[in-house]
């Protein structure tokens, strides 16, 4: 689940302050490893799941059944009054879709966004996943998505900085590819709280934001656009969908700063971390 992007006076303010970044310490990157792991097999147990005439309440039941058979908790039921294990967004949704009866369709793309607590450590990720015979430019989409979050994680490492990060991910899914990289939400620290700094703004300039430090925890969740990068929220205030109605996609990795580079916590215990899936 995403962080709104901050206020960029404020966060400038915390950018010069050095504010309120825990730095954790070695032992604290195991307990995200566990946390991470339970995320990570809960999006591995959608993909059989995944198919025409499934609904997302059935995967959402799935999620919270297997969360808690497996000692975790679901960490956005409840969450500000949200009210299920997982957020599915279909389509044009950017995030916090929200699972119903509503079939999924043919050809339809679907980010499954899920956030888990095992001994107090939040694990939080998320994937597409393909619904049948989905078209070639949805392909595309989640394709640039992907690598776009890869290369976020790759600018990550002691001294480089938020900006490093942002600028990664829009040189290539902008300047590449002619996509667009969300505005509206933002990656976040993560760790014995689920959103704290630092945030992770996936757009920027090389060299700004918040400098990284080894025990830094937190997500990169780009969210690209085939068309402009504008949102809105519905009515039911959580769903975000792209204001021009193009589609839209999504993927998260929790991370942590080590001493020479980064630690991904999140990655799928079969390797299936990018559709097609096995």
């Amino acid at each position: 689940m995403q962080s709104q992007t901050p206020d960029p006076q404020a966060f400038e303010a915390v950018r010069r302050a050095g504010l309120a970044v825990a730095l954790h310490e070695p032992g604290a990157f195991e307990g995200m490893r566990r946390a991470g792991r339970l995320a990570a097999e809960v999006l591995d147990l959608m993909v059989p799941e995944v198919a025409p005439g499934v609904t997302t309440a059935h995967l959402d039941k799935l999620a919270y059944e297997y969360v808690l058979d497996h000692g975790g908790v679901p960490a956005c039921l409840g969450y500000r009054g949200y009210r299920h294990t997982l957020c599915t967004s279909i389509n044009h949704v950017v995030c916090h879709g929200i699972p119903s009866d509503k079939p999924l369709r043919d050809g339809d793309v679907v980010n499954i966004d899920v956030t888990v607590i095992v001994d107090g450590w939040h694990g939080d990720t998320s994937r597409m996943y393909l619904v049948g015979d989905v078209k070639l430019k949805a392909r595309r989409l989640v394709d640039v998505t992907y690598e776009a979050m890869l290369r976020g994680i790759a600018a990550v490492k002691p001294g480089a900085t938020t900006g490093d990060i942002g600028h990664a991910i829009q040189s290539f899914a902008e300047g590449q590819e002619r996509c667009s990289v969300v505005r509206d939400f933002c990656g976040h620290g993560v760790g014995r709280v689920f959103h704290s700094l630092p945030n992770i703004v996936h757009y920027g300039r090389a060299g700004y934001g918040l400098g990284l430090k080894p025990g830094m925890f937190f997500t990169i969740a780009p969210m690209i656009n085939l068309g402009g990068y504008g949102v809105k929220i519905l009515n039911d205030g959580w769903t975000a969908v792209t204001r021009d109605r193009s589609l839209s996609a999504q993927f998260e990795h929790s991370v942590g700063v080590t001493g020479d580079g980064v630690e991904i916590f999140t990655r799928s215990p079969k390797g299936w971390d990018k559709p097609p899936y096995a």
